[in-house]
């Protein structure tokens, strides 16, 4: 034992068996020749896989995703021989840079996330490592039954990871962690062992769950008697080492419930060791009964540290959940993302009480009326400032939106600048919580630094994002010692370094702070006992790397990237920083949910049509570091040449999805318009981007012959060589020129009526979709609008937002078509007035675009701001109007882009004004512009469309109204949905047909 604990401190310290001198092409062939799942050395998904949602980075050798236990224990093998180290990975959230790995890591979420089995009776489900958590609380909602641990991440977390970390989320006050929550566990070790871990050891005699244990597989058996050996010979230690009176004591190994008065519990101890002493392949869970409903109790207090002592003493009312925030998180959003100012609402616009802080106090009960009762008494005994009950399930889930979204809001401070976690979870016994927060932000105040706890003020745990400087070397420092000091108040406070999210690469070189010298030294030889090579997963909790090595921003450029578009939310100074920009994604992966569930919105559709990590939204972002990086140690070394990068990128719809739904607005659009355009500078495109990323051009050109190019393009032969030459899917139908374009029709319109038209200060925008495309819309826009009293006219000449040029990277063309375009809309700038965009991208792209690709130009902002959608127009220039009513239910699509940048709210308010009922579908339609169009894409396409949008369409009722505002949307619905009998249609044309109808439409109401 001492020579195989010598050999792996070793090898510990170098990062694990093998180094540089490893072949990894003969490892990467042997492992192909052995593991049925995919096996992957390429540069790209080295580069998904250097990151979690931590501050550090470290570079994998390859990775594997096994097809099932056997494919696991097969890589292992090959590994072993090659003297190669193991992580075993599920989303990658985690925040301590534990599922970080030097070596092959085993990527368990592609195939191995089935859910072998429930029994609801005994309230137990057998699962794979690589189930996602809300599909198995979905799988078990019928029983009434729920999986109790429910992190932030539950929509893609994976029980795996959760097992690793011992997860625990908001509800533990209530059913505890993970560890609390494991029955069983199935486990193959780095040197060939297959483990069933339980209770009790092998062979012990009677007792509740003694003889679960047992062991198969070449050293299975030596490694069981190992660690009983060790826990027998350390009895004392174990029983007086660790600290008592904590909820939340995720740190280092659990050796503790292995104590016989502990049952042994194996399957508990091997929980939170972070893939440090096997790879889970099954696990068989506890199921608890989730209450049949639910309340929330609202309690403001003057600020978090009074919100933090009052929260104990609500926990013998038997709460589900005692969650707790500060203003400075809530109020306000959170300054600096690039989707703020469009439709970002947080804390402050669901109703908070009164306070500087607040706790969310949750409560369950067999009815409606029981669980609000329940809040209420929580409500009168609360010393709060100020207090509500909320029981509907919008509100809820509105105030549950603000908590969730925290691990990545509150990665920028109110002045946009960046925080990062690497202090992020401790916790202490919850009586202490208020005096803790005081001494903690002491703390921070004496170092300059900044941070907003928030977190589970029921178990006394914390979460926080801190300021600190991580690019340079004296910020670097002050992290170390702000780490350091802050470690030694936790203890003398009789806390945990890490509550939650395990120890990692963040914590684990300081467990000697908390639990001394001797029981470290014990966690070492336990490492041992189960991984003598010291293979899996080298550098966490026993011997440790430094908390300040590997860190993810060492390998940036220090210098501004030379970029297009202003980037004004990123950087110092106002902005301009692409390496900033890329920054933002700090891995919590809300991009990675995989169906519509609730509150999934838009993004990441290519992910949700994929399921690979590389065509969401995090992957992108991830492919985009490791450019920069580039030769200073990056795995992506050919800047904006990457092939890697642009293939992942090739599949990002441009949706802006992430915009908004990203809790960091990353902006992948963006990020993919500025790559393309230096990908190709200089270089031949794609035949795409000369035939959709021009297509304002080309449409002018055709105009005059839409009737010759329509009945060309019903020949198939003809149509097929257009397709082909406009590098267009073959599985597309061509839309149908306009034969009369929207301008034509309305200056005819004028001259018909004696070239005079109403007095406007509304301008109606002409884009090219509209214009050419669908002008029936335009018309239908402008009787709606002179019925509501508004009159409007066009701008002189021709104007284009520059869509398709942005979406295609044709940035300089699309900044010269801008300029052009804020030149003939000048006059109407000084005279003020809304500008009306019937066309959503169209409109987001004059708001957003617009003014980042020309900061320089005053005019540009003056035309984003200017900009309004065809709701918001008739709510603020006809307020006392009210549209034909109309009475009857609605099916459909919330355009991305309006969902991501302009806020479908004036819309909600005009449908339900008419009388049109229900909701429409989030999520993209998947023919986003050219997207669709283009060849190659059509079976994605058709995916995303099945994600929401279709599937919405088809279980409407009968004489539902198919709506759908953009151009996009509507032939997405048309070509796929096989409808004969209606077509989708934007609000306007609806509310037009209604103005036809008896009594409607006579103007305004008083």
């Amino acid at each position: 034992m001492v020579d195989q604990a010598a050999k792996a401190a070793k090898a510990e310290r170098s990062g694990g068996p093998g180094g540089p001198g490893t072949d990894t092409t003969a490892l990467a062939r042997a492992l192909k020749d052995a593991v049925r799942g995919e096996v992957d050395f390429g540069s790209a998904a080295r580069a998904l896989m250097t990151m979690d949602a931590s501050n550090y980075r470290r570079v994998p050798v390859g990775v594997v995703a096994p097809r099932d236990a056997a494919d696991v224990a097969a890589a292992l093998a090959v590994c072993r021989e090659h003297g190669v180290p193991v992580l075993p990975r599920g989303a990658g959230t985690s925040i301590a840079g534990q599922a970080t790995g030097v070596g092959v890591v085993l990527d368990l979420t592609r195939h191995l996330r089935s859910i072998v089995s429930v029994d609801a009776e005994a309230r137990t489900a057998v699962v794979q490592p690589g189930v996602v958590l809300d599909d198995l609380r979905n799988a078990v909602r019928p029983h009434g039954l729920t999986f109790g641990p429910d992190p932030s991440t539950h929509s893609r977390c994976t029980l795996g990871g959760m097992i690793g970390n011992n997860s625990c989320g908001s509800h533990s006050v209530a059913w505890g962690t993970t560890a609390d929550n494991v029955r069983r566990l199935s486990v193959l070790t780095y040197g060939g062992a297959e483990l069933t871990l339980g209770r009790g050891w092998p062979g012990a005699g009677a007792g509740p769950g003694a003889g679960d244990t047992r062991a198969s597989g070449p050293g299975g058996d030596a490694v069981l008697r190992g660690v009983e050996e060790l826990v027998a010979r350390n009895l004392a230690l174990l029983r007086t080492g660790y600290p008592a009176g904590l909820p939340r004591r995720i740190s280092g190994y659990a050796l503790d419930a292995l104590l016989p008065e502990a049952g042994a519990d194996l399957a508990r101890a091997f929980c939170g060791s972070e893939g440090t002493l096997g790879v889970v392949t099954e696990a068989t869970v506890r199921l608890v009964a989730s209450p049949p409903a639910r309340a929330l109790a609202v309690l403001g207090y003057p600020d978090e540290s009074a919100a933090a002592e009052a929260a104990a003493g609500l926990l013998p009312y038997g709460p589900l959940t005692v969650e707790g925030m500060a203003e400075d998180l809530v109020r306000g959003g959170r300054g600096g993302g690039s989707g703020s100012g469009g439709r970002s609402e947080r804390g402050g616009g669901y109703g908070l009480p009164r306070g500087g802080a607040w706790l969310f106090v949750e409560t369950g009960g067999e009815t409606a009326a029981e669980a609000r009762a329940a809040a209420g008494a929580i409500l009168r005994a609360a010393d709060a400032l100020d207090g509500a009950v909320v029981d509907d399930p919008a509100g809820m889930r509105a105030l549950w939106r603000v908590r969730e979204d925290a691990a990545g809001t509150a990665t920028r401070m109110p002045d946009g600048s960046e925080a990062w976690p690497g202090w992020e979870d401790c916790a202490v016994p919850p009586a202490r919580l208020g005096a803790y927060l005081r001494d903690f932000r002491a703390l921070l105040a004496e170092h300059g630094l900044r941070g907003t706890p928030y977190g589970h003020f029921g178990d006394g745990c914390i979460h926080v994002r801190v300021d600190f400087d991580l690019l340079g070397e004296d910020g670097v420092r002050r992290f170390r010692r702000f780490s350091e000091e802050t470690a030694a108040l936790v203890v003398a406070h009789g806390g945990s370094l890490s509550g939650e999210h395990g120890d990692g690469l963040a914590r684990a070189e300081l467990l000697p702070v908390m639990y001394g010298p001797e029981l470290v030294a014990l966690f070492g030889r336990f490492k041992d006992a189960w991984d003598p090579a010291g293979g899996m997963n080298p550098g966490v909790l026993a011997r440790p790397a430094r908390l300040d090595e590997n860190l993810r921003f060492a390998v940036l450029p220090r210098e501004p990237v030379d970029v297009v578009f202003a980037y004004p939310h990123d950087g110092p100074g106002g902005g301009g920083d692409f390496s900033a920009a890329v920054r933002r994604c700090v891995g919590v992966a809300k991009c990675r949910v995989a169906g519509p569930g609730e509150g999934a919105g838009v993004m990441c559709p290519s992910f949700r049509a994929t399921g690979e990590e590389r065509h969401s939204t995090r992957g992108r972002a991830r492919l985009l570091h490791e450019m920069l990086a580039g030769e200073a140690g990056g795995v992506v070394t050919d800047g904006w040449r990457s092939t890697e990068v642009r293939d992942a990128l090739d599949l990002c719809l441009s949706c802006k999805g992430c915009r908004s739904d990203c809790p960091v607005g990353v902006d992948m659009a963006t990020y993919k318009a500025e790559f393309l355009h230096h990908h190709y500078r200089g270089r031949l495109r794609p035949a795409a981007h000369y035939a959709m990323g021009r297509l304002p051009g080309w449409l002018r050109a055709a105009a005059p012959f839409a009737r010759v190019l329509n009945a060309a393009a019903r020949v198939p032969a003809l149509a097929a060589v257009a397709k082909r030459a406009g590098g267009i899917a073959p599985e597309r139908e061509l839309p149908a020129l306009a034969e009369e374009t929207f301008t034509r029709w309305l200056r005819g319109r004028a001259a018909d009526e004696g070239g005079t038209a109403p007095a406007s200060r509304v301008t109606l925008w002409p884009d090219t979709f509209t214009e050419h495309l669908s002008p029936e819309v335009g018309r239908a826009a402008v009787r709606v609008m002179e019925a509501a009293g508004i009159g409007c006219a066009v701008p002189e000449g021709r104007v284009c937002c520059g869509l398709t040029y942005v979406s295609t990277g044709q940035l300089d063309r699309a900044r010269t078509v801008m300029r052009r375009t804020l030149d003939r809309v000048e006059p109407l700038l000084r005279a003020g007035g809304p500008v009306v965009v019937l066309e959503p991208s169209c409109a987001a792209t004059l708001t957003t675009d617009l003014p980042e690709l020309l900061p320089d130009d005053p005019r540009a902002s003056r035309l984003a701001a200017a900009v309004r959608t065809f709701a918001q127009a008739l709510e603020e220039e006809a307020p006392a109007w009210r549209p034909p009513r109309l009475d009857r239910p609605v099916a459909g699509q919330t355009h991305c882009h309006q969902h991501a940048v302009l806020g479908d709210e004036a819309d909600r308010r005009l449908r339900e004004q008419a009388g049109l009922t229900g909701e429409l579908s989030g999520g993209c339609c998947g023919l986003a512009g050219n997207f669709g169009f283009e060849r190659g894409h059509y079976e994605v396409s058709r995916a995303c469309a099945e994600d929401q949008l279709l599937p919405a369409v088809r279980t409407a009722p009968p004489d539902a109204e198919l709506l759908a505002d953009g151009f996009s949307c509507r032939t997405q619905l048309t070509q796929l949905a096989a409808l004969t009998d209606r077509r989708p249609r934007h609000l306007a044309e609806v509310l037009a047909e209604g103005l036809d109808r008896p009594g409607n439409g006579d103007g305004p109401v008083s």
